[in-house]
């Protein structure tokens, strides 16, 4: 992948910053830009830019607010509230608490987010863009953030396999693991009903065309995709475990070892993530703001 170096004479109220690749994989990272000053046009396309061509763009050492998460996320367009109200920050309900602390005995923060493959709500109508998600308290071991690049893994599919898949649509449900994180974990409370109206399955199809780039991208999940329609339920589970397998081989990741104050953007519509793990007694905060997308086709 090239990146995009900075020009010069710099544009008026442009900053000075590099977008690098990340060696061994699709991502890149941001140096020397700071998000809390303001944002010029020709900065913000760069960024957008960069964010189509690495899929994960990695802003080191942003000490930004919530409020200038938000105002940032929103550039990209609409941002949407997750489901999970409990876990919102304080004044700031687009910001959702990921974080395994608890303060008096309870949980603070979505701490199981991430556990299986995924992207980001995937289950919506309208899934999601891309997610932000922002370093406040880095584990001394651990807090990995692995993710699978979803093109390369369709281009990579059998000829036979993408013909087989041509057309074909899915179905994608927030309540697709939900029983079995519950049983596990202290993050996952009953939903209520409203909250139930707000996570009605969805159908999607099995390959995505990218709204920006046209790239095809499979957007199947092991955490919301339940079924294909259409299919015999064990015939769709072939399928579906078959692409699951494929969608995430070594050759398709970058693994995110997170640096203090890292702002890590990635673009649901070509790559899912999946959380690596924390050890329990070692603290971890982070906040995520997510951007409405369209609907895939």
């Amino acid at each position: 992948m090239s990146a995009f170096p900075t020009a010069p004479p710099a544009p008026s109220g442009a900053q000075d910053f590099e977008i690098r690749p990340l060696p061994g994989s699709f991502a890149a990272e941001v140096l020397g830009l700071d998000l809390s000053r303001p944002l010029a046009p020709a900065d913000f396309d760069r960024l957008h830019r960069a964010h189509l061509a690495h899929h994960v763009v990695v802003f080191r050492d942003q000490r930004i607010t919530p409020a200038q998460q938000v105002a940032f996320s929103r550039r990209f367009g609409p941002l949407q509230v997750h489901v999970q109200k409990k876990f919102q920050l304080a004044g700031h309900p687009e910001v959702l608490i990921v974080s395994n602390i608890k303060e008096n005995g309870e949980p603070i923060g979505l701490g199981d987010a991430g556990h299986f493959w995924h992207s980001d709500l995937s289950y919506k109508d309208r899934p999601s863009l891309g997610s932000l998600l922002h370093a406040q308290i880095l584990p001394a071991e651990g807090g990995d953030t692995l993710f699978a690049d979803q093109h390369a893994a369709y281009d990579a599919l059998p000829e036979a396999l993408k013909t087989a898949i041509a057309g074909l649509r899915a179905e994608h449900s927030y309540l697709a693991k939900y029983e079995e994180l519950r049983a596990r974990s202290p993050w996952r409370p009953a939903l209520t009903p409203a909250q139930l109206e707000e996570v009605k399955p969805t159908v999607h199809p099995v390959v995505r065309t990218h709204p920006e780039t046209g790239r095809k991208a499979l957007f199947v999940s092991e955490h919301f995709t339940t079924r294909i329609v259409g299919l015999p339920e064990d015939e769709s589970r072939a399928v579906l475990d078959e692409l699951f397998a494929l969608s995430t081989q070594p050759a398709f990741l970058y693994r995110h070892r997170w640096q203090p104050h890292d702002l890590v953007f990635w673009d649901n519509r070509s790559v899912m993530h999946l959380a690596a793990g924390t050890p329990d007694h070692l603290p971890r905060k982070l906040y995520r703001t997510t951007i409405e997308g369209d609907a895939p086709f």
